[in-house]
């Protein structure tokens, strides 16, 4: 089993955005920021936190919707807003400073990744081999665990 160590996803932003608007403390403050959503077509978004641990839907009026998470990536890299994605599309910005996560206290807790494989008489050795790649390969992906 593996977990994703910041849950399902993360709120980030650019450090130069955070610097001229704040960091948002709590899910309230979000309705004080510019929202960049890779929601589709629909103009609101709903992200998930957890408050007082409780389930929490801040509904949001985005400033940008886009149907692209590489381009909400792209906007938030920009400075354009707080965009809130999954911790491994943005964990190479992270990493580099690039992208800065908040709001880490309200984020809902891991998932995990279950890899299935039928055991048995009919178990083909070349599915056997591919889960034991993919799942060595998962393990080591810092962003994924």
């Amino acid at each position: 089993m593996i977990s994703h160590s910041d849950g399902p996803g993360v709120t980030c932003a650019a450090p130069a955005y955070l610097y001229q608007c704040g960091e948002p403390r709590t899910p309230d403050d979000l309705f004080g920021h510019r929202i960049v959503s890779a929601a589709g077509v629909r103009p609101t978004r709903e992200w998930r936190l957890i408050e007082d641990g409780s389930p929490r839907v801040v509904k949001l009026q985005a400033r940008m919707t886009t149907s692209s998470n590489d381009s909400a990536v792209a906007a938030a890299l920009g400075g354009l807003g707080l965009t809130r994605l999954l911790a491994y599309q943005v964990a190479e910005h992270s990493r580099s400073g690039r992208l800065q996560a908040v709001l880490s206290d309200f984020e809902p807790p891991a998932l995990p990744v279950h890899v299935l494989h039928r055991e048995g008489r009919h178990a083909s050795q070349m599915v056997r081999a591919f889960l034991d790649l993919a799942i060595e390969r998962l393990r080591a992906d810092p962003a994924l665990n």
